[in-house]
């Protein structure tokens, strides 16, 4: 059925709710929600069609947060009708405004025909996980989707769900049987295709996207000998030649069960880039790569903290360069990787009010949590499944905050010089600041300062940390006190070193924890 919309005017005082509560209660009680939400999510399976009291009042509060910033519509995808692993309302936000100037101003975009354009471009993509616009920075939108359905997908949504799931079909779409006679799938092909893909041209067209990267590091998505998914940057009719295509590999959740063995050291975990699934080859425009001052033919050789910050730092010189063009991110199905990216690039544009400027640091951390990963997810995604499987993507999300604190990952434009307290010679950047080697690690915040940063837009800085650097350490102490009382961290196996008992010492005391066994 046709999407259905409405406008969304939320109204909410910050500064009468922090009235209400003084700092230390207001900053205790929400620390207390974001250990709940993770707990809730981590036991729980989000469904659409399923939605108790609990997770309404979570969508509430989302809206709610959104709404401080931006005039917002909804589309309504209550029983999952559009997309069986979006949310139930997924949010549109339409410009940033100040409340009293709420409707002031109009949509660049028609509601109306925004809904037509989803429903007729959403069999494109894999799992019929349409181009969804998440982030609005600049009057530009930050979209999120999984990568092109291949022909399995589009002949027959059933056959190829359960050979992709492994065996699992979880019948989220009413579709066809595959066709006996492969021949004429194949032979019907590209008339299929120009009308489902040119859909989903006409969708991102509508949203101003030019530039898309891709997280995939196959052409195709191959399970046993079928291509079950496609990707722009193999399309043989270049239907999508006058976009801006980036192909920028990235390894999948697999991955991260070595993080989790390596006791959740990131530093000089390096990819295998030679095996055989492995055909995707980094492709970066020259525009984008000649001001970073970044050897990318070195790619292969970054460990994984290296070629996440370099891959960030890309995607934020993109939607700088260009005043008027959003950007689409995407991998495979879009709930890993995707919102890996999706929730870094909406941290580190919060850390310097580009984003939700109104917002706290524990509501940066509900809103990346619950409108990043979960509500995105699959339907069958529980935090707990990707823990068992010891793919803790979730959990290096937020603990990589730490290794982007620094300027020149920060998206303002205006060229500023950024003194260093120990007289270093300051260097050109070309890419946005004028900035100097990153300053020593500032010493972990006491959980007095959490709660001081949970209950303050504008945290207060010291000599040695920049609002962006106290900011993003917030929001990651918050969300490891929350992690560790909840899911917890596991070490892989017993170590003679202690090393493994050595950082969950050192997490303990950087989030300020009190009980012995907060962390197992």
């Amino acid at each position: 059925g046709a999407a259905v919309f409405e406008g969304g005017r939320v109204r909410i005082d910050p500064g009468a709710m922090m009235a209400a509560s003084p700092p230390s209660e207001i900053g205790g009680r929400r620390s207390e929600e974001i250990a709940e939400l993770i707990d809730l999510f981590s036991k729980t399976q989000y469904r659409a069609k399923e939605v108790g009291p609990r997770v309404e009042m979570i969508e509430k509060r989302c809206l709610e947060l959104f709404g401080r910033d931006y005039r917002y519509s909804i589309i309504h995808n209550a029983s999952g009708e559009i997309c069986g692993h979006y949310p139930r309302q997924i949010v549109f936000l339409e410009y940033e405004c100040t409340e009293p100037s709420k409707d002031r101003f109009e949509s660049t975009v028609q509601i109306s025909k925004l809904g037509d354009l989803v429903n007729r471009s959403k069999m494109a993509r894999c799992r019929g996980r349409f181009v969804c616009p998440v982030i609005l920075y600049n009057g530009k939108h930050i979209c999120r989707s999984s990568t092109l359905a291949g022909w399995g997908e589009l002949y027959g949504r059933t056959g190829y769900n359960y050979i992709f799931s492994g065996g699992s079909d979880d019948a989220w779409a009413e579709t066809e049987e595959v066709p006996e006679d492969e021949y004429v799938v194949r032979n019907g092909d590209s008339q299929l295709f120009d009308k489902v893909r040119g859909y989903d041209i006409k969708l991102l067209r509508y949203l101003s996207v030019r530039y898309i990267c891709d997280l995939m590091v196959e052409n195709k998505k191959v399970k046993f000998g079928l291509n079950v998914t496609s990707s722009e940057k193999v399309d043989k009719a270049q239907r999508y030649a006058d976009f801006t295509l980036l192909s920028v590999p990235y390894p999948g959740c697999e991955f991260f069960k070595d993080y989790k063995d390596r006791d959740y050291t990131a530093e000089g975990l390096v990819f295998n880039w030679n095996q055989d699934f492995v055909d995707a080859p980094l492709t970066i425009p020259a525009c984008f790569t000649r001001n970073l001052n970044i050897d990318w033919t070195a790619y292969r050789s970054w460990d994984l903290v290296e070629q996440t910050q370099n891959y960030l730092r890309l995607l934020i010189h993109i939607i700088n360069s260009d005043d008027e063009s959003g950007l689409l991110v995407h991998c495979i199905s879009g709930w890993d990787r995707t919102p890996l990216f999706v929730s870094l690039l909406r941290l580190s544009l919060w850390a310097v009010s580009r984003c939700h400027p109104s917002h706290f640091p524990i509501d940066s951390s509900h809103v990346s949590y619950i409108s990043d990963f979960s509500s995105f997810a699959q339907k069958h995604y529980t935090l707990l499944k990707r823990t068992s499987k010891t793919t803790h993507i979730f959990f290096f999300c937020f603990n990589f905050l730490k290794h982007i604190v620094s300027e020149k990952f920060s998206a303002i434009r205006k060229q500023r010089l950024v003194q260093r307290d120990r007289g270093s010679v300051t260097s050109l950047s070309s890419d946005f600041s004028l900035i100097t080697e990153e300053t020593a690690a500032a010493s972990s915040l006491t959980s007095e300062a959490v709660d001081l940063f949970s209950t303050a837009p504008q945290p207060i800085s010291g000599s040695h940390v920049s609002e962006r650097q106290s900011r993003l350490e917030a929001v990651r102490e918050v969300f490891l006190a929350a992690y560790s009382s909840t899911v917890g961290l596991k070490s892989s196996a017993p170590s003679p070193s202690g090393a493994i008992s050595g950082l969950l010492e050192h997490l303990a005391r950087g989030v300020g924890l009190r009980s012995n066994n907060a962390i197992i």
